[in-house]
């Protein structure tokens, strides 16, 4: 048996008004606040358009989250449709009524608990509500300044065709500079004609975060550095899989590294660089560092070969700092001077809180030498070092090192190379005698904190 919840006075009140379009369009102007966000979730749902376009010219609030009604897929068309002539209507007035208060029309997946607050959802009504729209509330006001109006989305470029609504949006935004605002922008397609001409409808400053997920060529990243540039509110980059074309002189790929780090210069506010399979760094990465302007948080150079120079360079780098999270999975050190590793980790030691090292291929030479660097990172929270070979006694001795920083509160390690070999029945035997090794190890030194130590049950090296 099923259960239906009573409707309350107010839906009653809603689907009452929604009986009859005209009526309710006609009685907007003298509607509570207070209603309409519930009566715009209902007109949308039923699909009332009448209603809809009116609601839009009257809205009383800065900021029409309709990101949280609505999904950018074609079922959705002819309510985005709907909507945005009723924007329409808005821009071509030349003397807006003191009643018009929309600023913000965001179609990002986002602000879901506005419509619940307002359908009175107890459970939804939050003082992290009452926050979220008074700051939904402020960034109305703040561009109101600059435009009556701005539409704001999240874009992901890939290699189909874009959506309907997608496709119907920017088609709507089209010659009309500066109304169309994007926050994050993913790209996963090579087509450079493609990316530009969305590149052009954006107002580049209001940017914040750019995904790059394809095989670029290098010439391509060279031509997409000018638009980066102007993106000087860029707080995370992530770039992934440029190649070098073969043959390419050493002279044109030296041009085309500096056309796109040189854009470095203008990003004042980034503070995440993700670099995976960028293999065009490898002994210049002195080039994109010398570049950055303020200090990192976050630094991510994953399966990417970089040579001793490269790591050189990083620990001299001032954009290093305050670094608090460190990515190098992949990138192998076999052959780095543990001396280089030893004073990247003690330039970082004072603020990292995130270490990741996994399939470095780091040997126990470096890492013992790494003992004491370690041991300074005094705010380290989490510690990858799974894919690289360890001995039990080394093992040990790193254990009684982490154990006396306070706030680790996970490492994760590969099982030692002396459990491999010999019948596989006798790993699962050497694998708990291991553990309790381990156990009494760490056990005297009464760490604060509880440490998972994930141990691989096979051999990632061929042993």
């Amino acid at each position: 048996m099923s259960f239906q919840a009573t409707p309350t006075l107010l839906h009653l009140a809603v689907q009452s008004l929604l009986t009859d379009e005209a009526l309710a369009v006609s009685g907007l102007q003298d509607l509570p606040m207070e209603l309409f966000p519930l009566l715009f979730k209902e007109a949308f749902t039923q699909k009332r358009f009448m209603v809809l376009k009116a609601m839009v010219q009257v809205w009383p609030f800065p900021c029409l989250p309709l990101g949280g009604l609505m999904k950018m897929k074609a079922s959705y068309l002819e309510n985005l449709q709907i909507i945005l002539d009723g924007i329409n209507i808005l821009l071509e007035q030349k003397v807006h009524p003191r009643s018009h208060k929309l600023r913000v029309l965001d179609l990002r997946a986002i602000h879901k608990d506005f419509w619940n607050v307002w359908a009175g959802d107890e459970a939804a009504a939050g003082s992290l509500e009452v926050k979220h729209k008074k700051k939904a509330q402020d960034r109305g006001e703040r561009i109101v300044a600059k435009q009556s109006l701005k539409v704001f989305i999240d874009i992901c470029l890939k290699p189909r065709a874009l959506d309907a609504c997608m496709s119907y949006l920017l088609l709507w935004v089209e010659g009309r500079t500066g109304l169309l605002g994007c926050k994050k922008l993913k790209i996963s397609t090579i087509a450079l004609q493609k990316i530009v001409k969305v590149l052009e409808m954006l107002e580049l400053d209001d940017i914040e975060e750019v995904e790059v997920w394809c095989t670029w060529k290098l010439s391509t990243l060279a031509s997409f550095a000018p638009y980066m540039g102007q993106m000087r509110n860029l707080r995370k980059f992530l770039l992934s899989d440029v190649c070098i074309p073969v043959p390419i002189s050493l002279e044109e790929k030296e041009k085309l590294m500096d056309q796109f780090t040189s854009q470095f210069h203008n990003l004042e506010y980034l503070h995440e660089l993700s670099l995976d399979s960028t293999s065009f760094f490898e002994g210049q990465l002195d080039r994109l560092l010398r570049c950055l302007k303020v200090p990192l948080e976050t630094l991510s150079i994953t399966d990417s070969q970089l040579l001793e120079s490269d790591l050189n360079s990083l620990t001299q780098c001032p954009g290093i700092s305050q670094l608090k999270h460190l990515d190098l999975s992949g990138v192998t050190l076999t052959n780095i001077s543990p001396k280089c590793l030893r004073v990247l980790l003690e330039t970082v030691a004072a603020t990292l809180k995130t270490l990741n090292l996994e399939n470095c291929r780091i040997m126990d030479s470096q890492l013992s030498a790494l003992l004491p660097a370690l041991s300074s990172c005094s705010q380290l929270t989490t510690f990858n070092y799974v894919k690289n070979p360890i001995s039990v006694a080394l093992l040990k001795r790193l254990l009684c090192h982490t154990a006396r920083l306070n706030h680790l509160s996970l490492e994760m390690y590969s099982t030692p190379w002396e459990i491999y070999g010999g019948p596989v029945a006798f790993h699962h035997k050497r694998l708990e005698q291991l553990r309790e090794e381990l156990r009494r190890t760490v056990e005297p030194l009464k760490p604060t904190r509880t440490v998972l130590i994930r141990i691989i049950s096979s051999s990632p090296f061929g042993y």
